[in-house]
């Protein structure tokens, strides 16, 4: 009995310290990425998915890192370099957590990026795949508020690249903005990101 303790005392302090290694490695990875330093960022972001090899978050995070960090990439060889490298976490991140609509959301913006990049090479064959992946993402979390608004930012901006009225879409921002007043992340370090994006959008549409 005494021995089962013991073995019990050691299994909780070993999960206690990895939670804990966990929680300090993602912390640190996006202070580096508030700080500005996406490479940094991303490359920690990475170590801690190959420690925690059950955890979408982390190449989730990976993955992001290198989206975002594209979108006004003028050079094309960097931008390819780091797409790729967004999508091989976004492969790793489905590959744990399928039909997640955050990671959804997450491919569809690597697909935006590229057709913000060039959008008369890629407007064509990536537009489809983006409307599809809100779609279903919309279709398995339609109170998430990232689906919402980020479906409302990507029809906005097709709407203004065909010299259309975004004004419709400003009602599914302002729907997005309701939702994230209620939003509640599973854990602390699920997204919750996008708030500021939207509101800021909505604040454009006023104008």
């Amino acid at each position: 009995m005494k021995h089962l303790i013991i073995l019990a005392t050691f299994l909780v302090s070993i999960v206690t310290t990895a939670q804990t290694n966990y929680e300090q490695g993602m912390q640190k990875a996006f202070e580096l990425w508030g700080q500005n330093n996406p490479t940094e960022a991303s490359n920690l972001f990475e170590r801690i998915a190959k420690a925690e090899p059950e955890n979408w978050l982390p190449p989730y995070y990976a993955a992001q890192v290198n989206i975002i960090n594209s979108f006004g990439e003028p050079n094309e060889e960097k931008l390819t370099a780091q797409l790729k490298k967004a999508q091989d976490f976004i492969n790793d991140a489905t590959a744990i957590s399928k039909n997640n609509p955050e990671i959804l959301v997450l491919q569809a913006l690597l697909h935006t990026a590229w057709v913000a990049f060039d959008g008369a090479t890629y407007g064509m064959t990536l537009s489809g795949k983006v409307v599809e992946l809100y779609t279903k993402a919309e279709m398995i979390a339609p109170d998430n508020p990232r689906v919402v608004y980020c479906k409302a930012e990507w029809n906005m901006g097709g709407a203004k690249y065909f010299g259309q009225d975004t004004k419709p879409f400003c009602k599914d921002l302002e729907h997005a903005l309701e939702l994230f007043a209620n939003f509640k992340p599973e854990t602390p370090f699920s997204p919750n990101w996008g708030k500021d994006r939207a509101e800021m959008l909505l604040e454009s549409c006023k104008k």
